[in-house]
């Protein structure tokens, strides 16, 4: 596996004792933070410790890079989708304003067509009884 930019950095920087309070730090690494402020200011570490721990925070470190990365992944793949759902938005309201005439003018001819039906109706009706009124 390739060492990115930042192991690289890490390796080649000493490390320094001082570290985040713990409430910044992760729950997993939260024992560790408490063990290296419980430590002396004045002991130095042996060289040994200091390597292992040197490869651990830059595990922590790595670890921490990749939910960068994807977390920016994520974020860019949100935006598009928000645009192209923006688009869509846009595209379905300018349709809604061009069917808004025609379902107006539908309207009024529906109304039109009960109307002439309830016309027709009555007069069926006034024929039907002037029918009735010959058979008698």
């Amino acid at each position: 596996m390739t060492q990115s930019f930042w192991e690289l950095e890490a390796v080649a920087e000493p490390r320094h004792e001082e570290q985040a309070p713990e409430h910044y730090a992760e729950p997993q690494h939260q024992e560790q933070a408490a063990n290296i402020q419980a430590e002396p200011q004045h002991a130095q570490p042996e060289p040994a410790a200091e390597a292992a721990t040197l490869a651990l925070s830059v595990d922590d470190f790595s670890a921490l890079e990749e939910r960068v990365l994807r977390a920016v992944n994520l974020v860019k793949r949100e935006r598009l989708a928000r645009a192209a759902a923006e688009e869509r938005a846009a595209l379905i309201e300018s349709q809604l304003r061009e069917q808004i005439p025609l379902a107006e003018h539908l309207q009024k001819e529906v109304n039109a067509l009960r109307s002439e039906r309830d016309h027709v109706r009555q007069r069926v009706e006034r024929l039907l009884e002037q029918l009735d009124a010959l058979e008698i």
